[in-house]
């Protein structure tokens, strides 16, 4: 299992962590292609649009005869090949909605996270909350970029950041080149795009609760579920009992 190097708040390095085993996935380059394009696709509002010969303002005249001039054949003057006329084939402000199912959106960012992993350009920091100024937090991101050889020289970073120490984001959003999200707000696009990704310790452990939580709701939709279906066949099987008395 892969290993991430582990950084105190002051910039010390820890020992190392092995990879949380929910974010290992298998390698698959087209998924994660296919969910950046649909975090781009989506980003786009869509709002251009330009009219068509149909909808500009201008009369639907012919503005000569078909023949006996020597000129082009022309109909009205707000055809595409005039000043102020139509537009041919521009935009529609139509937007296309591009969608990812849960699993697949989990799957990439899994993916994401193992490319980062695999690169060395994912850092645990353990106690981030203990930093207090701007100052503390560059000196944390030239000491981390000082002893990782696969982080030097690299200009963006990204922070995430846990429920609880997202006050930190004060003394980060000042700095040059300095991204900083909500961990539960990563996914595939921002985590690949990102930088070097820096995640807060806390976050892992905020995940693994709502995890288990999610995973306790899920067994008791499936419990109710079954109940449901058990409730159902044994009606049936009464009223089949019935039909049959009366016959």
């Amino acid at each position: 299992m892969p290993s991430l190097s582990v950084y105190t708040a002051k910039g010390t390095k820890v020992e190392a962590v092995s990879m949380p085993k929910g974010w290992y996935e298998k390698e698959n380059d087209s998924l994660l292609a296919q969910a950046i394009r649909v975090y781009e696709a989506r980003s786009h509002p869509s709002l251009s649009k330009v009219k068509t010969r149909g909808e500009v303002s201008y009369s639907t005249r012919k503005i000569y005869k078909q023949k006996g001039t020597g000129r082009a054949r022309h109909g009205d003057r707000g055809a595409p090949i005039f000043v102020g006329g139509g537009v041919a084939h521009g935009p529609k402000g139509v937007k296309r909605v591009l969608n990812l199912s849960k699993k697949m959106k989990t799957r990439a960012l899994n993916i994401a996270f193992g490319f980062k992993v695999r690169d060395g350009m994912l850092i645990m920091v353990s106690n981030i909350s203990e930093l207090k100024k701007t100052r503390e937090a560059a000196s944390l991101i030239d000491k981390i970029s000082n002893k990782e050889k696969n982080v030097s020289g690299k200009i963006r970073f990204t922070f995430a950041l846990s429920e609880k120490n997202k006050d930190v984001r004060l003394f980060l959003r000042n700095i040059e080149n300095v991204n900083v999200l909500p961990f539960k707000g990563l996914n595939a696009y921002k985590v690949f795009h990102g930088g070097v990704l820096i995640v807060d310790k806390e976050a892992l452990n905020e995940q693994e609760d709502s995890d288990a939580k999610e995973l306790k709701k899920d067994r008791k939709v499936k419990s109710t579920v079954a109940r449901q279906r058990k409730s159902v066949r044994v009606k049936k099987k009464k009223m089949v009992k019935k039909t049959r008395k009366k016959k």
